[in-house]
């Protein structure tokens, strides 16, 4: 695919957004590992600057905050093994509130997150799903294609997957977000979790989440 100039600068933009910070965050976390500290519960319960995307009833026993980079490995292992379960067990029977939120660790890993804003809070979830289960078609030395072709799903066209890259005040929330989760969460790796206000670093299998949220379930 060659770039347009209209193509260009979105993508250097964000590159140039992220810069050095983007490849110091490179981390991923595989096993799942939980830690004695816990962040203060009212600043964790506060959404980013774009507002939080949620599933599951306000009402459920449970949150789970997941912080997530699109391009991470271990992120796209636990959104194509371990969420469908989480989904099914957890959060469809009331049981789970589970809240998404975007920590891209690299300019890629930001172009994807905007793409999912910029589909809107009906396709989030689905076009996030895709970009996860493709991720090895995309993270790529020549990704905007492949990107296109994922998001054409979900409803782009070429004009809108241009000014979506091109949205400066949404990159401005995600770096906003990943900031405030580093500095006020301890958060430098992904996936990162937030059981109820426990810290859980690393992928969850499906049996480690049932052990995680198991205590908060009984009685």
């Amino acid at each position: 695919m060659t770039l347009t100039r209209r193509q260009f600068f979105p993508a250097t933009a964000i590159f140039a957004f992220f810069g050095i910070a983007g490849s110091v965050l490179t981390r991923f976390v595989g096993p799942a590992r939980a830690e004695s500290t816990e962040p203060d519960p009212a600043e964790l319960a506060k959404p980013g600057p774009d507002g939080d995307i949620v599933l599951g009833s306000e009402k459920a026993p449970v949150t789970i905050v997941e912080y997530a980079s699109m391009t991470c490995p271990h992120c796209a292992h636990f959104s194509t093994t371990t969420f469908p379960e989480l989904e099914k067990r957890y959060i469809d029977t009331g049981k789970v509130r589970f809240i998404f939120r975007e920590f891209p660790l690299d300019p890629l890993a930001a172009a994807g997150f905007m793409l999912a804003r910029c589909a809107g809070k009906d396709k989030f979830f689905p076009l996030i799903d895709a970009f996860f289960a493709q991720q090895k078609d995309w993270v790529v030395q020549k990704p905007l294609q492949p990107m296109f072709a994922i998001a054409k799903q979900a409803g782009f066209t070429q004009q809108s997957f241009d000014e979506c890259l091109a949205n400066q005040q949404l990159l401005t929330g995600l770096e906003e977000q990943r900031t405030r989760a580093t500095q006020k969460f301890n958060v430098n790796s992904t996936p990162t979790f937030f059981i109820n206000g426990k810290t859980v670093r690393g992928a969850l299998t499906p049996e480690e989440l049932d052990k995680q949220v198991a205590p908060y379930l009984k009685g």
